[in-house]
């Protein structure tokens, strides 16, 4: 996120301020947090409260639910770049004897390893994690409930899996990987496995009765990995920023995009609400915008982390109740109003540094049959292919260093695209992944697959 970290205007901070006390009071929540990001940093903090005299602030304590899996896929994609692993490895070659062996790391990573929803015996979320002291205990004597690979199914369990790889592959605990490897490089201070205060307590509200009942708080043992954490908005502020351009210090900016892509097949209904999964990513489309992020809830809490990378704008939103407020719908208002009342103003533009003119050469109008397309060079030095009219397939491609280049989106995604020349060095024509594009539709001079009529075009008569 790289745009201006000015304050907001006064309009949009009552805007986001009437929408989260809305949401707190239609929703009966003890108390609901929220904060938005913009620019890489927290641009607007708000909490309404049940409590006289009481308004919790960004540093007092929630616990976030599953929004930890996003921190636990963290670590498993840092493995990945250190090369301690591949994402198409299956978990077996890791973690032998679990019973889900066959199921990769992608797929547990993105709920497609056919495990079960939930820990067999009692509801986990509200009993001690001492029941389940070992992996056999929360996946049971029969882990997999669907065919490996060949749906989405929301898992827990997969998610202690992967902490427990977590572990095995750095030798030691997950809450200490964590620290070290996330909370203290990104400054994550009031981020932590159990509360520490200033912390919420946990309520249910009464489904029928403005009355109250304290939820139990539970350490989840072995499930830490899917749902232990506690934070704060403005912990989650920052990790939002991290998940929108990355960091260094802790994941690449090409991993962290690859963990917000689509990697899930949407179930019937998720594809009518524009819903999928990446990795260790939800992602919606909603009101025309494309969101990520994450939901969590507890016993006695909910919590929402969403952003828009478009837009430049993410938000947070913790509550201290079981159920009530929508949270994954205040999110997303959150970052409407914002994106609405004050669009993203553009980087300016500015030339190429450097011009190089086999590159320059192959901008302009080129046929793939009839269909044309244009292909421009962009002034981060890519190539970026769109059809000059109506829908069609479109991708940006990163230079090889060696004249090709390779798709990085949509349907030519990982594709090479190879300028072809002829004997005296023009170039002749464009092979993207076997498909000809020629300078004319079906130009004689080139090599169009199945040839060209000798006689032309031509009219009816």
């Amino acid at each position: 996120m790289t745009s201006s970290q000015e304050e907001l205007l006064p309009a949009t901070r009552r805007a986001l301020l009437h929408r989260i006390a809305v949401a707190q009071a239609e929703g009966r929540a003890p108390s609901l947090v929220a904060a938005v990001v913009r620019g890489g940093q927290a641009v607007w903090h708000g909490a309404r409260t049940s409590v006289d005299g009481h308004g919790p602030d960004e540093n007092v304590q929630y616990r976030i639910g599953s929004i930890t899996k996003t921190f636990t896929a963290v670590l498993v994609m840092r493995l990945r770049e250190e090369g301690l692993l591949d994402l198409g490895d299956p978990l077996e070659k890791h973690l032998p004897g679990t019973g889900a062996g066959e199921a990769t790391i992608a797929e547990l990573l993105a709920h497609t390893a056919g495990l079960a929803a939930e820990s067999p015996g009692p509801w986990w979320e509200r009993t001690p994690g001492t029941l389940r002291p070992e992996l056999s205990d929360v996946l049971g004597e029969q882990p997999l409930l669907h065919p490996v690979g060949r749906r989405h199914h929301y898992s827990n369990p997969g998610y202690t899996v992967l902490g427990a790889l977590v572990e095995e592959l750095r030798g030691a605990p997950w809450e200490e990987v964590l620290r070290s490897e996330i909370l203290e490089p990104l400054g994550l201070q009031r981020t932590s496995t159990q509360p520490q205060a200033p912390h919420a307590g946990g309520w249910a509200v009464h489904p029928w009765a403005d009355a109250m009942l304290p939820e139990p708080l539970e350490d989840l043992g072995r499930m830490a990995p899917a749902g232990q954490l506690w934070s704060t908005t403005g912990d989650l502020a920052r990790f939002a920023a991290f998940l929108a351009v990355g960091d260094d210090r802790v994941l690449n900016a090409e991993s962290v995009r690859e963990m917000r892509t689509p990697a899930a097949p949407a179930e019937a209904a998720d594809v009518l609400d524009g819903a999928t999964y990446g990795l260790g990513l939800q992602i919606q489309r909603r009101d025309g915008r494309l969101l990520v992020g994450h939901s969590g809830s507890l016993p006695g809490f909910l919590a929402n982390l969403t952003v828009s990378v478009e837009d430049d704008v993410a938000a947070v939103v913790l509550a201290n109740c079981t159920s009530g407020p929508q949270l994954g719908a205040v999110g997303a208002d959150l970052v409407r109003i914002v994106a609405e009342a004050e669009p993203r103003i553009p980087e300016p533009w500015r030339p190429l540094r450097e011009v190089d003119p086999a590159v320059l050469e192959l901008a302009g109008q080129w046929y793939w049959g009839t269909n044309a397309f244009g292909l421009r060079v962009t002034a981060d030095g890519l190539l970026a292919l769109s059809p000059l009219t109506g829908g069609g397939r479109r991708s940006r491609f990163r230079s090889n260093g060696d004249g090709s280049w390779t798709g990085l989106e949509g349907y030519f995604a990982g594709e090479p695209l190879r300028p072809v020349r002829r004997t005296d060095g023009a170039v002749s024509h464009l092979d993207l992944g076997s498909f000809v594009f020629t300078r004319l539709p079906y130009d004689p001079e080139a090599p169009v697959p199945g040839g060209v009529d000798p006689e032309g075009w031509r009219g009816i008569g």
